[in-house]
């Protein structure tokens, strides 16, 4: 049965419905793809600053130096290949200048420069761009503190394997991210993975002229601390420590791993060097020349801001989604671990031996059948028939609801005893649905949509739960009955797992969301005690279902009551029916927010059923997408085998679970070999349905349903034979 706009005649209906779909489809679509590219974005400039992207670990061996000018290998750290004319520099004696790599580090930065701080020493750090996106804050008070700035590329690759496009690209880079950080440019550039001047080779010096070429003096080393290998504070202290009161760069680290120790060496080697007569300067001071920085201004700077600002906006936009991961794992596992403990518990009260719903089982009282049908013509026949073979006395009210197919003259057509047509202008299932039961003649009554059909022992399993006086309706077990193709087999699965396992760990907490519109039963006082159906939400079963808990009435699940319905059968109609679902679900919850603060019934209702209603079927599939976003970021930016290996741990639970599921319902396992492609695809498109309906609900859109175009491919159960039947007194005639 499919629910109707309400209030408007048929073509106008239709006509407006398509006026709408084509102002709000194209939207539908914009706003899930621009944010979709947002949150890509974000993650793109995540995986590119955090050397994830774009970084070549390649590090060439040392080669032969036969094109190195001799005047270069024999001469000192600095060199200046500007002009084309190659020189190169060596320090004042008694001159120190500690040159830290590959920071700023948020631990051990701040460390360093304290200790340096202590002591009144300065020194030059070769930041690497990637760092320096991060960690603005840590450039600028090196700046602050009087340190020099030298560039040390942006991914530290090993530049003689890259092209002069990419050093270009290095280079700028390096620069953006210092403009945005400290707001200035430096020329000072020390290589990856670079030495001694005397180490430079064939492979690494037209690099080092290429540089020089761009404006760039390169500065290599004098001493290395090798603090980069730990080799404890007194080696490092060794190393450091210039030859004969020479001076000297001297290479350490203030990233890249625990420099504990070269923190810890610095706070030695400073005042014991400086009691030697050494003094550590800059580069520039030590050279007694101009700084090396130079400020930035106007466009650069500003394109150096937004640079930092969007990097800290994807490092805290990541950070908020893997909370959300971490969220959405913490709830599918919570929920895969309470249905499959409280199913079981479901199972075992309700199958045990000698089970009674009631002091009044069996209940065998006469039922109204309720069907409200809107253009049903290819499916109602086989509805009505399915109905006629019951084994419980039963009254068949079928609504039409202003149906333009003739569907309440096939019904009149077949000529059907105790079943009786309703006719009524459109006005909307809800109106329907009250419209039958003010024509009812029994105090049960089922409600069924026009394209589901009943086993025979549907109606009987349903109203059984009645035995209890306390219940005051009874949701049935829905299933697929068009699951042939590759849509109606992930469905069917959806069905199984998602709906009915979960309806049984609903019933154990006493907070059952939703009487499915296809098979449910209800008092009749219990209905009319909350105002009978309403048209307040586009899911007025989930609203029914609320209003009887708020009013103190059990709401509970029978498995055995099955019914068959067409599922849709086209993409398109099943985003129709899902986005309704899904946005009717949260007007329900909204509608009945005041449970949460009240008292009795309502108030255990609002407190342990809004919520987890809001956690299961609302916050949970709309973070649900962070599993597939991180699926592919790990991926594509690893680590691959650990991804996988979540992936496939996560989709290993959802397997026992819809097996388990699978086998309660004493369904065949074969559909669940289409489980990882729904969890691919199908899931994909839930995810989008449910974003658009936050969408609309958080901008006040209104949504209009869309009449789902059936073919009346369900004509009986897969179990009973499409004979037919009647009903005469109750008791069912061939």
């Amino acid at each position: 049965m499919a629910p109707r706009t309400s209030r408007h005649p048929a073509r106008t209906r239709a006509q407006g419905s398509t006026a709408v779909r084509r102002r709000w489809f194209p939207l539908r679509y914009l706003l899930f793809f621009l944010l979709l590219l947002a949150m890509t974005a974000m993650l793109l400039l995540r995986g590119y600053v955090h050397s994830e992207i774009l970084a070549d670990y390649r590090v060439r061996p040392e080669g032969s130096s036969d094109k190195v000018p001799e005047k270069i290998l024999d001469g000192g750290p600095v060199i200046d290949t500007r002009g084309g004319r190659p020189a190169s520099l060596d320090l004042p004696d008694h001159r120190i200048v500690l040159t830290f790599d590959d920071g700023p580090d948020p631990k051990w930065t701040p460390e360093v420069l304290d200790v340096l701080k202590k002591h009144h020493a300065h020194a030059v750090f070769f930041i690497t761009g990637t760092m320096a996106s991060r960690y603005p804050d840590l450039v600028r008070r090196m700046v602050d503190e009087g340190h020099e700035i030298g560039l040390h590329t942006f991914n530290h690759p090993d530049l003689s394997y890259q092209s002069k496009k990419r050093i270009d690209w290095e280079l700028s880079q390096n620069q953006l991210a210092l403009a945005g950080a400290a707001g200035i440019r430096s020329s000072l550039f020390r290589p990856p993975y670079s030495s001694t001047a005397s180490a430079l080779d064939n492979s690494s010096w037209p690099v080092t002229e290429y540089i020089g070429s761009r404006g760039y003096i390169t500065v290599v080393t004098s001493d290395d601390s090798e603090d980069w290998r730990k080799p404890g504070v007194e080696a490092i202290i060794r190393n450091s420590t210039p030859k004969d009161g020479k001076g000297s760069i001297v290479l350490m680290h203030d990233s890249g791993g625990d420099r504990h120790q070269t923190v810890q060496a610095l706070d030695r080697y400073l005042p014991q060097l400086q009691k030697q007569g050494y003094e550590f300067q800059n580069l520039t001071e030590a050279l007694d020349a101009p700084s090396a920085h130079t400020p930035v201004t106007g466009l650069e700077l500003g394109k150096g801001k937004a640079w930092v600002f969007l990097v800290a906006a994807s490092d805290n936009i990541t950070a908020v989604l893997v909370v959300g991961l971490a969220i959405i794992g913490v709830l599918v596992f919570a929920r895969f671990g309470l249905m499959l403990l409280l199913s079981a518990v479901h199972v075992r009260r309700t199958r045990r031996q000698g089970f009674r719903w009631g002091p009044d089982a069996p209940v065998t009282e006469p039922v109204s059948v309720l069907v409200p049908a809107y253009n049903e013509a290819k499916c109602i026949e086989n509805t009505v028939r399915s109905l006629m073979r019951s084994e419980h006395p039963i009254e068949v009210l079928v609504i039409d609801d202003g149906s333009s197919d003739g569907t309440a003259r096939i019904v009149e057509g077949l000529g059907l005893p105790n079943v009786r047509v309703i006719r009524q202008l459109n006005a909307g299932k809800p109106a329907a649905l009250n419209r039958g039961l003010a024509n009812a003649r029994h105090d049960l009554v089922v409600m069924m949509d026009g394209d589901t059909v009943f086993e025979p022992a549907t109606v009987r399993e349903l109203v059984q739960p009645f035995a209890d006086p306390r219940v005051g309706a009874v949701a049935g077990n829905a299933k697929v009955g068009n699951k042939d193709t590759l849509i109606g087999a992930w469905q069917h699965i959806e069905y199984v797992m998602g709906f009915n396992l979960d309806r049984r760990m609903y019933d154990v907490l006493q907070c059952m969301p939703t009487i499915p519109g296809a098979v449910g039963a209800f008092r009749r006082s219990a209905l009319e005690r909350v105002g009978g159906m309403s048209d307040d939400t586009l899911a007025e079963d989930t609203d029914i279902t609320m209003a009887l808990h708020r009013d103190g009435w059990r709401v509970v699940y029978a498995e055995k009551a099955r019914a068959w319905t067409e599922a849709p059968e086209s993409v398109q109609q099943l985003w129709s029916q899902r986005y309704r679902w899904s946005y009717g679900t949260m007007q329900a919850i909204w509608k009945h927010r005041r449970a949460l603060v009240e008292k009795g019934p309502s108030g255990r209702f609002g407190r342990v059923g809004l919520p987890l209603v809001s956690l299961f079927m609302v916050v949970a599939p709309l973070l649900a997408p962070l599993i597939d976003v991180f699926l592919v970021y790990g991926l594509v930016f690893g680590p691959t085998g650990k991804t996988i290996l979540a992936w496939f741990g996560v989709l290993g639970v959802q397997a026992i679970c819809a097996a388990y599921a699978f086998a309660l319902d004493r369904e065949r396992l074969t559909p669940l070999v289409s489980l990882p492609l729904q969890q691919i695809l199908y899931r994909q498109l839930m995810y989008v349905v449910l974003l658009q309906s936050w969408i609309t609900a958080l901008t006040g859109g209104r949504l209009r349903w869309q009449k789902l175009r059936r073919k009346g491919g369900v004509s009986a159960p897969p179990s009973a034979p499409a004979q037919r039947g009647r009903v005469m007194d109750g008791r069912a005639v061939r």
